[in-house]
């Protein structure tokens, strides 16, 4: 009762904090692979679209963007056009509708570590609890990552092929069609899907054979997987293609069979698959070191703890206590001559999950980008793992306090200021005086993450508004155009606000423009630019954890 109890709580935590909403920014990827370009294409607004989105090089699927964040804005928007919501769309409903629905979807990893506890052993509540008390979960699982798709497909083809008859006592390997539709959809969803699939696809067909003894099941049941497989992907094919070479439904029906033809055509010349273009380019070794280049052994030595904590090294351990074990294993039946044990079908739970974890680890590790996010999928084998009944968690407090540290510092404070920035730009340009009188704004963000320019709700009409995003450009190029701005004001009614870090603050005193007003938004950790301890120290570690908006004055004199 206990540990259900705690599992609500935590559940009621997960839905309230992303309702709140959580003020720290992950990393890009989370609004520049589906909201951003949903908002800009559903309700038009001023957005920054990604490369992999232009036509150009269509590197991801527009699917699940469209059935996420797509239908979420779609609905706030069909709400403000019918006046049932007259502000629906505003900077907080563009931020936490799409987060709300990932985070309802995020209940499918609960749903699974439900089903599949008891089949591979392992205490239910207890899983559920390490699962939903996980920072992971708190804050990577109610995000819009493409990874979190990728996590929750990943779940749902463990629980197909881990399917058992009501006797328990044999396998059901059933759901061929599913497992097709699945593979296939995370494939395009994130081609590294198959890395995760390796092993449940092996299981599953371990399972076939071990459980069927007619030829003619056996290929129907691969049949029913391939013909799955490719009706889904012709669904996303076909819909990347319209998508990305804007070819209009309304053509196809107004033509007649001459020019239908042509369309066809020209669609198959066209035709987009953006999964092949996305291991095209990252297969090149010079396009991943444009995102950073990391150790092969990043995700097993950083990634894995800073993710997964004292749970990551339980299992390295135990990893290399199966692997010593079933070395001696081998040794003895070679020796013996009495054939390889059954590891995958017969073998008990823990080491087929371990295989579950290690080896989607082991093929990620096999590329030189490597991010932490990459292994949020890997949380469901981990914590089916580690709730079994003989490897009771003897790190409560540990795993407890990771936990809560994680929370903060991903949930609050990485990067923490710069949505709260957008909110209280996001008001200062619609405000009533803005409305009554049209003003001209320039946003220049420097030292931050990229900012969502949707989440200000500008129109693309509207040219009011320029945002400038100059990344982490250098002191003196970061002068140079503040100057150049402050030189250059134009209109009675221009506004320029600089939005910076505290630790970057002071370098703007030297650039000679000084500032009529100052609004330090708290708090803000720039792990880019990381504060100093001696100035944490010293008192001044407020600033040193904000973020600025600095407006510059008008009538400007050296410092």
């Amino acid at each position: 009762m206990v540990a259900r109890a705690l599992w609500v709580l935590l559940a009621a935590l997960r839905a309230g904090w992303c309702l709140l909403p959580q003020s720290g920014y992950l990393h890009p990827d989370e609004f520049f692979q589906a909201p951003e370009v949903m908002a800009g294409d559903i309700l038009n607004l001023q957005v920054y679209y990604p490369w992999e989105f232009l036509t150009n090089s269509p590197c991801r699927t527009v699917v699940f963007p469209l059935m996420t964040s797509g239908v979420m804005y779609w609905v706030i928007k069909s709400l403000q056009q019918l006046d049932i919501c007259s502000s629906c769309i505003n900077s907080y409903t563009l931020l936490v509708s799409p987060r709300l629905l990932f985070t309802i979807f995020s209940f499918i990893l609960d749903y699974s570590v439900y089903r599949l506890a008891p089949f591979w052993g392992a205490d239910p509540w207890k899983a559920l609890v390490l699962l939903a008390g996980s920072y992971v979960t708190l804050v990577f699982y109610t995000r819009t990552f493409t990874n979190t798709l990728e996590g929750l497909l990943f779940a749902l083809l463990m629980v197909l092929v881990s399917s058992r008859k009501s006797s328990g006592c044999s396998a059901e390997p059933t759901s061929s069609s599913l497992i097709g539709v699945i593979t296939t959809a995370g494939f395009f969803n994130r081609p590294t899907f198959l890395a995760f699939a390796l092993m449940p696809l092996l299981y599953w067909v371990g399972l076939i054979v071990d459980s069927q003894k007619s030829i003619k099941t056996l290929i129907n049941h691969f049949l029913k997987f391939i013909l799955c497989a490719c009706f889904t992907a012709f669904v996303f094919i076909t819909a990347d293609t319209f998508y990305f070479t804007s070819v209009s439904l309304d053509n196809l029906y107004s033509t007649n069979k001459s020019s239908l033809i042509e369309i066809i055509v020209e669609l198959h010349d066209k035709m987009v698959v953006t999964p092949f273009n996305f291991l095209s380019y990252n297969l090149n070794p010079h396009n991943l070191a444009l995102h950073g280049s990391h150790p092969r052994v990043t995700h097993f030595t950083v990634n894995g703890v800073m993710l997964f904590g004292i749970l990551h090294i339980l299992a390295i351990g135990a990893g290399f206590k199966m692997l010593k074990k079933y070395v001696h294993q081998l040794m003895l039946v070679r020796w013996c001559c009495h054939g390889l044990p059954g590891f995958l079908v017969h073998s008990e739970g823990s080491p087929t999950l371990l295989l579950f974890y290690f080896v989607p680890l082991a093929f990620l590790s096999l590329f030189s980008h490597q991010e932490p996010r990459f292994l949020i999928p890997l949380i469901l084998p981990l914590v089916l793992f580690s709730a079994s009944p003989n490897r009771a968690v003897k790190w409560k407090l540990l795993v407890v306090l990771f936990n809560l540290l994680g929370a903060l510092m991903f949930g609050c404070l990485h990067q923490g200021g710069l949505i709260p920035c957008l909110f209280h730009l996001e008001q200062l340009i619609h405000s009533p005086a803005s409305s009554s009188h049209p003003r001209h704004y320039t946003l220049l963000f420097a030292h931050t993450y990229m900012p969502p320019r949707s989440l200000l709700n500008i129109k693309k009409t509207d040219v009011h508004v320029e945002v400038i995003d100059m990344a982490g450009a250098g002191e003196e190029v970061l002068c140079q155009t503040v100057q150049q701005r402050a030189s250059n004001f134009t209109c009675s009614d221009c506004h320029i606000f600089i939005i910076i870090p505290g630790t970057v603050r002071a370098a703007i005193t030297k650039c000679g423009v000084s500032f009529k007003n100052e609004t330090l938004i708290f708090p803000h950790l720039s792990m880019e630019d990381p504060p100093q301890i001696p100035v944490l120290a010293s008192g001044n570690w407020r600033s040193q954890l904000g973020l600025y908006i600095l407006e510059l004055n008008r009538d400007h004199q050296s410092l």
